[in-house]
C-alpha cells in the first residue's frame, strides 16, 4: 500500500482560458519511494475563515456573510470552495501536478462574496484529498484508495484572486437577478435614455440617496 504525503507548493491564476481558474501546484511524495503507477486524484477546497484577521472594511462588507462581527464566534466557520479532480501519471518518489480549479466571481456564492470583502493578506484554505492509488507490486497490480485523513493547509494571497478576476472581468464584478428585476431595469433604461447598466444603477442610487 503507498504511503502518501500532499503538499500545495502555490497557485496561479490559469493565463488564456475560457473561463477564470486558479491552477494549483500540488506535490505528491510516495514516502518509501516506491514506485506508483498513477493516482485518480479528487480535491475538495475548503476555505477557513475562522484563521485571519480582519481590517474594518472587510469586516463591513462580511456582516452580509457571517452577520455582526460580535457574533464571529459562532458564525466564521469553515466554508466549501470547490472541489476538482487530476489523473496523476506514473512516477517513483515525488512528483508535482497541477490541479485546474474553475472559479465563479458570483456574489451569490458564499466563497464570491468572501474573496470580493477582502482587501489583502491571505485567504487559509485546507486541500482535502481522496481518490485512488494504482500500483504494481511483486504480485501484479493494485489498487487501494487515498486515507480520507490525507490533507494540506495553504494560505493563497489575496491578490492572486484579485488577479484572477481582473484578468478575466477587468474592474467589474457580477450579481445575480431575478427576470422580472431586470426587465424593470431594461424598461427604466429604455424610458430614460440611459445607455449602460452602471449608470442605471447610479441613477437609481441618485433617486433614493436621502
Amino acid at each position: 500500500m503507498a504511503e502518501l504525503a500532499f503538499e500545495c507548493l502555490d497557485v496561479h491564476p490559469l493565463r488564456y482560458g475560457v473561463g477564470p481558474a486558479l491552477v494549483f501546484r500540488l506535490h505528491i511524495a510516495e514516502v518509501n519511494a516506491a514506485a506508483v503507477h498513477a493516482i485518480a486524484l479528487r480535491v475538495q477546497i475548503r476555505i477557513e475563515p475562522q484563521l485571519r484577521h480582519y481590517a474594518e472594511r472587510e469586516a463591513e462588507l462580511l456582516t452580509y456573510l457571517f452577520g455582526d462581527r460580535s457574533r464571529w464566534g459562532e458564525t466564521l466557520k469553515p466554508m466549501q470552495f470547490t472541489a476538482a479532480s487530476v489523473m496523476v501519471p506514473s512516477f517513483t518518489g515525488a512528483t508535482e501536478v497541477e490541479l485546474e480549479v474553475p472559479c465563479t466571481y458570483d456574489l451569490e456564492v458564499a466563497a464570491g462574496k468572501y474573496f470580493h470583502a477582502l482587501d489583502d493578506g491571505a485567504v487559509p484554505m485546507v486541500l482535502l484529498f481522496s481518490g485512488t492509488v494504482f500500483a504494481k507490486g511483486e504480485k501484479g497490480f493494485w489498487v487501494h484508495p487515498i486515507p480520507w485523513h490525507q490533507q494540506a493547509s495553504y494560505r493563497m494571497p489575496v491578490s492572486v484572486w484579485r488577479e484572477l478576476m481582473d484578468a478575466y472581468f477587468p474592474h467589474e464584478a457580477w450579481i445575480r437577478l431575478d427576470r422580472d428585476t431586470v426587465d424593470a431595469m431594461l424598461r427604466y433604461k429604455s424610458t430614460h435614455a440611459i445607455p449602460t447598466w452602471d449608470e442605471a444603477i447610479r441613477a437609481l442610487l441618485k433617486e433614493t440617496a436621502p
